[in-house]
């Protein structure tokens, strides 16, 4: 009965008649089977109905990582929703963006958030569930029967997911069912995955990430989850010996360095580690090949197209490299309308049946950055060896990519630059051994007596933690060229060593 729903019918297909087989292990022993996660699917998609929900409408969700949310996504789905998950972290005026663009039906968030959430979500329904599952949501669903998938094609939307500009202001990218299924096909049959893994994943599921590579990944393969709220490195350490496969952050790598259960003997089970959303340092590469035996395979991807390219899974897993366009997919370097030669650095572009759709509601800027033959413009600095493995050397937007999440430099430099006391600021990122990047925020006092400390206390009630400067700096003047543009370049080679030494 699933046919009819293009993006659902390919993540049941590999446990079709496997109703009592585990999905998911559940940390305390609980297991999840593959009938009960489609099950209780079903139950989503029919509360979300019983909404208001129809096809194309958007269903926005802010809630902890459990079974049930990863029910409430497919059942978005089937309902023929628009699912549009929002990172835990945000700030009720962060969100309040979010709602108000995307104009949701339904809005799911935690119930310690429900009277903020209310107070933001305009004509939306809202909903809650909770870090155990539980909620009005749930409660809903629990009083709901099956549900017969409702008909979505190949090219119709099946998410949204905000990613912002260097303006400050968050573009909503929108993935048709065939963007997802497709790129979730190709990596399961690049990384391959079969049902006889079993996959630690310990990814947040509001992005990509964790979503729609590692999520979508094991369903289409029909294989377990070893299903952990978050990173846990005990429950990591502890499933390595049944498990075969994990996907994480660079972050996940070098704390998981820092314990000394993680040895050869410890991953010997284990036959992929895969790394991404934000650069892997060469460093780790090393340390983790000499502890565990095992070299990363690092990615490359992003909201707007999901994964693009992969190292190989045979052959060399090159450290600094993000390897070779995945199967259908081109990559080209681009620099003033022409491809570059290998070895020079222009700006990375890719088509395939990954790319996205647009930006919701942002025809102007989706002309910008994508073009009419299909060639999404990253604005991602890029190089490609002489034996074609690709390099990303930067950002053209100075994008910093902190424990896996974007930060955009101009959403807090104008937070920064309203705050009495301050003249100007510049926020860039630079090198941590364990985020990949760190948010450092410099800036020029208006006047003396600014300290560092109120420009960061100002911040943490307005943003996310991950958005939150690690170290502001105050300086007398910031560098810039001839032209009085802000030289960030030399910004970050000059607090580069802020720590890593």
């Amino acid at each position: 009965m699933y046919d009819q729903n293009h993006l659902i019918h390919a993540l049941r297909a590999a446990s079709a008649g496997r109703d009592g087989d585990t999905f998911a292990r559940l940390p305390g022993g609980e297991t999840v089977s593959f009938g009960a996660l489609f099950a209780g699917a079903e139950r989503m998609a029919a509360a979300l109905v019983a909404l208001g929900v129809v096809p194309g409408d958007r269903v926005a969700v802010q809630v902890g990582k459990t079974i049930e949310a990863i029910q409430l996504y497919l059942g978005t789905v089937m309902a023929g929703g628009i699912f549009l998950p929002l990172n835990t972290a945000y700030t009720a005026a962060e969100i309040g963006y979010f709602i108000g663009d995307a104009t949701p039906r339904v809005v799911v968030c935690d119930p310690k958030r429900l009277a903020e959430t209310e107070a933001i979500a305009g004509a939306a329904r809202v909903m809650t569930l909770d870090a155990a599952g539980r909620g009005s949501l749930r409660e809903l669903a629990d009083a709901q029967g099956g549900f017969d998938p409702v008909q979505r094609d190949s090219g119709d939307l099946a998410a949204i997911l905000y990613t912002s500009g260097t303006t400050g202001r968050s573009k909503g990218a929108m993935l048709s069912h065939a963007n997802l299924a497709s790129n979730s096909q190709v990596l399961r049959d690049h990384w391959r995955f079969t049902e006889e893994d079993v996959l630690i994943h310990a990814l947040p599921i509001f992005h990509t990430h964790g979503l729609f590579v590692a999520t979508n990944i094991a369903l289409l393969a029909g294989c377990q989850v070893v299903f952990l709220a978050g990173f846990d490195p005990d429950a990591i350490v502890e499933a390595m010996p049944e498990a075969t496969a994990l996907m994480g952050v660079p972050t996940f790598y070098t704390r998981l360095l820092a314990d000394d259960r993680l040895t050869r003997e410890r991953a010997a089970n284990m036959r992929l580690f895969v790394s991404g959303s934000a650069p892997l340092l060469v460093d780790t590469h090393e340390q983790w090949e000499a502890r565990t035996g095992h070299r990363i395979l690092e990615r490359y991807g992003m909201t707007e197209t999901n994964m693009s390219t992969s190292n190989p899974y045979d052959g060399e897993r090159r450290a600094g490299t993000v390897g070779f366009a995945l199967p259908g997919v081109e990559v080209r370097i681009m620099e003033n309308g022409a491809e570059v030669a290998p070895g020079e650095i222009g700006v990375l572009e890719v088509r395939g049946p990954n790319v996205f759709q647009g930006y919701w509601q942002m025809p102007e800027k989706t002309a910008e950055e994508l073009r009419p033959d299909g060639w999404f413009i990253t604005g991602d600095l890029a190089r490609q060896a002489a034996d074609g493995y690709y390099i990303i050397v930067g950002r053209q937007k100075d994008l910093v990519i902190t424990g896996g999440f974007n930060v955009y430099p101009k959403e807090l430099e104008s937070l920064i630059d309203e705050m009495p006391g301050v003249l100007e600021s510049a926020v860039i990122g630079v090198p941590h051994p364990d985020f990949g990047e760190a948010v450092v925020a410099v800036v020029v006092p208006s006047a003396p007596g600014l300290e560092a400390e109120t420009i960061s206390g100002a911040l943490s009630g307005v943003l996310a933690k991950f958005k939150q400067p690690k170290r502001v700096i105050l300086v007398d003047e910031l560098p810039r060229n001839t032209m009085g543009k802000v030289q960030k370049k030399a910004l970050r080679e000059e607090y580069a060593g802020l720590f890593t030494g």
